[in-house]
């Protein structure tokens, strides 16, 4: 029922991708899994009202997060997108980076009627609100991501950005300004928690999953291992400064016509909550 998401890339004519075989756990013990399973197998844990953050992004097999066009899409495969709109079906929030939304020319989340009315069951909204994190605020009021249906989307920036592109921004998105100057993700996920929206998913880019996992307020990372080879320099999951202590836990490797849908959980004794 997740498919009914309305996907922010598209995959290109000619990458060679069949349509959606059998996924089956190879890890940590073989099994098919039908729909229900594969949604139990992403359930976010009990939170107890504290943020819990889980990123999902895709590379190649060497490591590439970006295809040929700059675009995640070219790494996509039928797997990976059905993952996709599970994980954000199953969110509160989606965070992302300007880059990445610009890049992947981002849009509202939208659900279909079924989605929609297992949200609200959830009590969620009918469809989880875009979380932009930027410090230039390169933003395009105008743009569908500002000015599409669906729930306003939130821009979270620090103080030290243009008052003057917070103040058109604030006309058609909400806008939070956390930190001097950079954005301040702990206290920007804290306030997002006040709101209810605990359960956060990360879409990127490196530059923001880079940030996250530095700031230790990684819970999760979904990483979906496509079966191609890049090449060419592109950027990896993760960019930007050094990570000190990065050793992960594995949680679980699915599969399906090659695809490696794989979760882990950082080796780590403190939670997200910790460090708010």
């Amino acid at each position: 029922m997740f498919a009914l998401f309305v996907e922010p890339f598209s995959v290109p004519p000619g990458t060679g991708r069949g349509e959606i075989g059998i996924v089956q756990r190879i890890f940590p013990e073989s099994a098919k899994l039908d729909d229900d399973a594969l949604v139990d197998s992403y359930a976010y844990p009990e939170i107890g009202g504290r943020p819990y953050v889980r990123a999902n992004m895709v590379i190649s097999l060497d490591g590439a997060a970006q295809g040929r066009d700059g675009r995640s899409g070219t790494l996509s495969s039928p797997a990976d997108r059905r993952v996709f709109a599970m994980l954000r079906g199953l969110a509160d929030v989606i965070l992302v980076g300007a880059g990445t939304a610009r890049a992947e020319k981002y849009g509202p989340a939208e659900s279909g009627p079924d989605v929609a009315a297992d949200r609200l069951r959830r009590g969620q909204l009918p469809a989880p609100p875009i979380a932009v994190v930027s410090g230039r605020l390169a933003l395009d009021p105008e743009g569908p991501l500002l000015s599409g249906p669906g729930e306003p989307t939130i821009v979270v920036t620090h103080a030290r950005s243009s008052p003057e592109r917070r103040r058109a921004l604030a006309a058609v998105a909400d806008v939070l300004v956390f930190g001097e100057e950079k954005v301040d993700l702990a206290a920007a996920l804290g306030e997002l928690s006040v709101r209810g929206l605990t359960r956060v998913l990360c879409e990127g880019g490196p530059h923001l999953l880079a940030e996250l996992v530095i700031g230790g307020l990684l819970d999760e990372l979904c990483l979906t291992v496509s079966p191609i080879v890049r090449g060419g320099g592109a950027l990896g999951a993760l960019a930007g400064d050094l990570v000190s202590d990065g050793a992960m836990q594995l949680v679980h490797v699915l599969e399906e016509d090659g695809t490696l849908l794989t979760r882990w959980r950082p080796q780590r004794e403190s939670s997200t909550s910790d460090r708010l």
